[in-house]
């Protein structure tokens, strides 16, 4: 990545500006903008998240927000209500509250003396969440929005259910904002109040995964900020990002498709980041596609994004299974419309003997009946700490499937799309899921997984209401796999997966649950083969990155333990980020993330997932350290959930808190 020092205008940056809501609450926000601003107004670009401006997104906010301003734009980054060195309490993730301010921020920039009226918004994850909510209200200033990473249905496509399960990053994610939304803020910004603040703040913390476990279907909850219920609310011009190494993949797809406006989608090889930074390699340009959106649509510039194919797609070759890549080897395929007319279904159908077969085939009655530790090679739901969470090597998980492979391929596969199974099965039990994967077999045995998809037999008929199963009724059930774009080589083989089990991903079955496959199908969406980059985007270009000094290095690990003595399996993930120091404030921050996800192959009731996170603060002798802790089981009919906050200043605690909820199971 490119260091950029110069820049068409000069920068100035104020590090903490309040900004004041309708109600008295204050705002913090961190806005760079050139330096002749109000003497030649530019839009302003607005980034609004809870992770904390001063320590959490230095990094990036760094490389990022200067670029903007250098190139004539006011760029803001704004503390959430209840989090960083912003005033007042968070009740959950896009709350009415939350993006009421975000509208107020966007209204009060477009007021300013440097501003000349269009603001833009942007942000990645929760900060494209709020993007395309806010731009569904349709505030008069807001213009263009880049959303990356995000999605428009927050049931179906968050990191709390999938195919009607529960994952349980609900867990995992709602641990993590336990932990970073009970920090103080600095008290070199918010002076002496800093106690009460943090104090007020740990009194009333929510407990999330509880919050967002009592919704286990698509009700009103979630519907509420889904912006795929109405597309036709954005007018504001979108460009969409994603990544097929991260969770948030399948969006971009349906917002091209659905928008009406202008809207542009990109999706690359990474993970959760965005891509001038992103891994796996090759990153783009990502800053100077940004400005190429800014500059059309906020000063009305002819850049020919207007001109740009509808979806830009990194095409993945085949590569050998790893829990981690610094680089995909690759092309850039690009589509004019989406979806693509040249894209056609290739069937390939469940046979008897475990084949896999090019176009209708017959299937005898076949068992699935997986050990509940099946899954424990498929990676993280969601990959974004830089440590081993991709799906490594199936070969471990296939054998706890059933698979149907087809023969070796006479020729190259260009999968792009999201390719669609369809299964008629039966279940011994009232609740069952099913899992599915499409794996990449290599000559030599090794499994890559290409895409999967999980889904509740209780929902084959709506998310909204599911009803249990009738034990041996044959159902049809159809559903996609994740988006994908990838080339199966010509020697290879394709594999279907199906299991009963796909732990530690979804939460399981209350019982052991033998599924009988009847028949099944795969449509594999074929693109044309073709050779070459389609599409081109510049080398990557930042700002001059955060100014910092290492106190203590970072490391990840990820290891699976058996127990010997009780046959119990864990996944244990250490996430240690280290300790760093601002060099221009001075502030330390640091933390420690660790879950474990444990499970005895034969009883679904064993599971449990336990999480504890450290998060420390200092400086200058003052020094402020979180530990937080969450659990989750279930035994037939309820999930139970404890969780707590201890808050040390040194080493002295001056605060603690308990929670424990008990979530009745719904058709999970």
């Amino acid at each position: 990545m490119k260091t950029i020092t110069s820049f068409p205008r000069k920068i100035v940056e104020n590090p903490d500006v309040g900004i004041a809501m309708g109600d008295g609450c204050v705002l913090s926000a961190r806005i760079w903008l050139p330096a002749d601003a109000e003497q030649d107004p530019v839009p302003a670009i607005l980034e609004h998240l809870p992770y904390r401006k001063r320590d959490g997104t230095t990094a990036r906010d760094c490389l990022t927000h200067p670029y903007f301003a250098g190139h004539g734009y006011a760029s803001i980054r704004v503390d959430m209500r209840g989090n960083g060195d912003s005033e007042g309490l968070m009740e959950d993730e896009y709350t009415e509250q939350e993006l009421a301010d975000a509208c107020a921020v966007i209204e009060w920039a477009a007021r300013q003396p440097w501003c000349n009226g269009k603001v833009g918004m942007m942000g990645i994850s929760w900060g494209g969440f709020n993007a395309l909510q806010v731009a569904a209200r349709q505030p008069e200033a807001l213009k263009a929005i880049i959303t990356l990473c995000s999605t428009d249905d927050r049931y179906a496509d968050d990191i709390h259910y999938k195919g009607g399960l529960l994952l349980n990053e609900n867990l995992g994610w709602g641990s993590t904002m336990l932990s970073y939304s009970s920090r103080s803020p600095d008290p070199a910004v918010v002076g002496d109040n800093w106690k009460a603040m943090w104090l007020e703040r740990l009194e009333n913390e929510p407990f999330l995964p509880a919050v967002w476990l009592r919704h286990q279907r698509r009700d009103a909850y979630w519907k509420r900020g889904s912006v795929g219920e109405d597309f036709s609310k954005i007018k504001a011009a979108t460009l969409a990002i994603g990544g097929w190494g991260d969770a948030y993949k399948n969006a971009v797809a349906r917002l091209v498709e659905g928008i009406g406006g202008p809207t542009k989608g990109i999706v690359g090889p990474w993970i959760h980041k965005y891509p001038h930074f992103a891994v796996p390699k090759p990153a783009i340009g990502f800053l100077q596609e940004a400005l190429r959106w800014w500059d059309r649509w906020l000063k009305d510039k002819e850049t020919g994004v207007e001109d740009d194919p509808a979806m830009r797609l990194y095409l993945m070759d085949s590569a050998p299974p790893r829990d981690w890549y610094e680089e995909r080897a690759g092309r850039w395929i690009a589509e004019a419309q989406w979806p693509p007319p040249a894209i056609r279904a290739r069937r390939f159908s469940l046979a008897g003997g475990g084949v896999l077969t090019e176009g209708e085939a017959a299937l005898e009655p076949t068992p699935v009946a997986s050990p509940q530790d099946c899954g424990m090679d498929g990676g993280e739901y969601c990959a974004i700490w830089l440590g081993p969470e991709m799906p490594g090597d199936q070969r471990a998980d296939d054998a706890k499937s059933v698979c149907f492979d087809t023969r070796p391929l006479g020729a190259s596969i260009d999968i792009v799309g999201a390719p669609v199974i369809r299964l008629t099965l039966s279940a011994d039990k009232p609740v069952a899921l099913v899992a599915v994967r499409l794996c990449d077999v290599h000559p030599d045995g090794a499994s890559t997984r290409i895409t999967y998809g999980v889904f509740n037999l209780c929902h084959r008929e709506s998310h909204e209401f599911p009803k249990a199963i009738v034990p041996g009724e044959a159902m049809e059930v159809e559903f996609k796999l994740d988006d994908i774009a990838y080339q199966m080589p010509a020697g290879h083989r394709l594999r279907v997966a199906v299991s009963s089990a796909y732990w530690p991903m979804v939460w399981p079955s209350p019982q052991p649950v033998m599924l009988t496959l009847l028949a099944g199908h795969v449509d594999v969406p074929e693109r044309p083969a073709g050779s070459g980059d389609e599409a081109t985007f510049e080398e990557p270009e930042a700002a001059r990155p955060w100014n910092t000094q290492t106190v203590r290095p970072s490391s990840n690990s990820r290891k699976v333990e058996r127990d010997a003595a009780t046959g119990a399996v864990t996944l244990a993930i250490v996430d240690d980020f280290g300790e760093i120091r601002d060099a221009d404030h001075g502030l330390v921050n640091g933390g420690i993330a660790r879950e474990r996800w444990t499970i005895h192959p034969d009883d679904p009731l064993s599971a449990r997932g336990v999480t504890h996170w450290t998060s420390t603060l200092s400086r200058d002798g003052w020094s402020l350290r979180t530990e937080t802790f969450s659990a989750m089981r279930s035994d037939a009919d309820t999930f139970h959930l404890t969780g707590r906050i201890e808050a040390y200043e040194g080493e002295t605690l001056i605060f603690e808190r308990d929670f424990k909820e008990e979530v009745p199971r719904d058709h999970i």
